[in-house]
């Protein structure tokens, strides 16, 4: 007999009397109307200390130009299909180093996933390389209030898994050893989203 299993032994037979403790099951909050899926996807990316926004399609424009300080350097990806204010340059395989010298990026998003809050990307038209998303400080990402699913089983259900998927849960962020959170290591410090409705 091995240690591992002499071990497992041990520990089989000390439970062995332990009364079973039920589980506890924590039901998910599965809003029926899109309105719900939508409010319940804004408030966890809030959650997340991104900025998030609600505005109608004819106003996204506006929204863009609002949320893009003047003076700033966009990069934008092909087929994005939207007025991006200032001296944006479409992404035609930017270096890195070309991406860290802008201050913002503005891509449109795959779905969004309304119980965690996540953003996904598939790289597909209006959405970009991974390297645009990750590499400016400033990441403004576009949902469109039909794209909210409800959880990440949906989300799969949509999504194809052949394709390149990067989530996005907030700005990026982590902490040291003493848990001071830190911003931007990993991708954008800051994260602006615009839920068109």
């Amino acid at each position: 007999m091995s240690a591992r299993d002499e071990i497992l032994g041990r520990v089989r037979s000390a439970l062995a009397d332990a009364p079973e403790l039920p589980t506890a099951r924590v039901p998910l909050r599965r809003p029926d109307r899109l309105t719900d899926l939508v409010e319940l996807f804004c408030d966890r990316v809030a959650d997340y200390r991104a900025e998030v926004e609600r505005c109608p399609p004819e106003e996204l424009d506006a929204r863009l130009r609002a949320v893009i300080p003047d003076g700033a350097r966009v990069v934008v990806p092909e087929g994005l299909g939207l007025d991006v204010a200032g001296s944006a340059v479409v992404d035609r395989a930017l270096s890195a180093a070309a991406l860290d010298r802008l201050d913002a990026v503005v891509t449109r998003a795959r779905l969004g996933i309304a119980e965690t809050g996540t953003i996904v990307l598939d790289h597909g038209p209006g959405q970009g390389r991974r390297a645009i998303t990750l590499v400016p400080d400033h990441h403004v990402c576009i949902v469109e209030a039909s794209q909210v699913v409800a959880d990440v089983p949906d989300a799969f259900a949509v999504l194809d898994t052949t394709r390149p998927l990067t989530w996005v849960s907030g700005p990026s962020a982590t902490s040291d050893i003493e848990l001071d959170r830190v911003e931007g290591v990993h991708g954008p410090r800051h994260l602006h989203v615009i839920v068109v409705t």
